[in-house]
């Protein structure tokens, strides 16, 4: 795992900048600027950072060990205690700290953050669970089943082409902070596929019909890789084709289909159940 932006790294010095006393009242400052550019999604004028909002996930990434490069708080609110030293804080007068941030009623309390940058291997430890979204661009959707990853003890969540990035604020807010924690990596349809070579079983969530099986009967108590399908279209065939097991979960209701979130969240916790059954492979 690697934490980096503009050629700093976490363990190096920071400069020290609070100014608790001091207001910033106008949008233009450019603190407030990068702000705006990270909760935006805008990287290159973010300098790399990630943009949260809200007292718990502020709290959710000091307690995750994350490097916090500034602190806005409203004129309104006092200023957090336990921040790390070297932490820049900056008030900011209430409209000016809504004019950087997406929600209709901020808490007051946002961050700028320097978020870990996660590779393959940090998934792919002990018997890996893995949840593989394939497509997926709802961030609610994606932020929930990386909340429900970390939950049920899956050791990655892997993010192909086209899937919404775990840092959307929608994603961030869903995901509780457990984005902060759990491996996410970006990885390629051949990666997916490289990952039978190396004893992980890919099973593809699918609706009920032929060839499919029943969740609690697909063996997910090994290494596993949890496909779930893009919101609208589900799965595409090339990715069903390289599954070695079409799984789904049977529902006595009428509906034609469940939320990607949800039905991913069964699955993880089905796998949990199995692993706990086998004696282990949790992380």
């Amino acid at each position: 795992m690697r934490s980096e932006v503009g050629g700093e790294t976490a363990g190096q010095k920071r400069e020290t900048a609070q100014m608790p006393g001091f207001v910033v009242t106008s949008r233009a400052n450019a603190r407030v600027k990068q702000l705006r550019a990270a909760t935006a999604g805008n990287s290159r004028l973010s300098g790399g950072l990630v943009a949260i909002e809200g007292e718990t996930l502020v709290r959710e990434a000091l307690r995750s060990g994350l490097m916090l490069k500034t602190v806005f708080v409203s004129e309104r609110r006092e200023v957090p205690q336990g921040l790390p030293a070297g932490v820049e804080v900056l008030r900011c007068s209430n409209e000016v700290l809504q004019s950087a941030v997406e929600t209709q009623s901020p808490q007051g309390i946002a961050a700028l953050v320097l978020p870990r940058v996660w590779e393959m291997g940090d998934a792919l430890v002990g018997t890996p669970m893995l949840v593989i979204a394939v497509g997926l661009q709802d961030p609610g959707n994606l932020g929930t089943l990386v909340r429900s990853a970390e939950a049920f003890g899956a050791t990655g969540v892997l993010v192909t082409q086209g899937t919404v990035s775990a840092w959307n604020q929608k994603a961030l807010r869903a995901s509780a902070g457990s984005v902060f924690r759990i491996p996410v990596v970006a990885v390629t349809e051949a990666e997916v596929r490289g990952l039978g070579e190396r004893g992980i079983r890919l099973l593809a969530a699918v609706a009920a019909g032929d060839g499919s099986v029943d969740a609690s009967e697909a063996g997910l108590g090994g290494a596993c890789g949890l496909m779930i399908g893009n919101e609208g279209a589900g799965l595409g065939a090339n990715w069903v084709e390289m599954a070695s097991v079409r799984v789904t979960i049977p529902y006595p209701g009428p509906v034609e289909s469940l939320n990607a979130a949800v039905a991913g969240s069964v699955l993880l916790y089905e796998a949990s159940r199995q692993r706990a059954l086998a004696g282990g492979g949790r992380r």
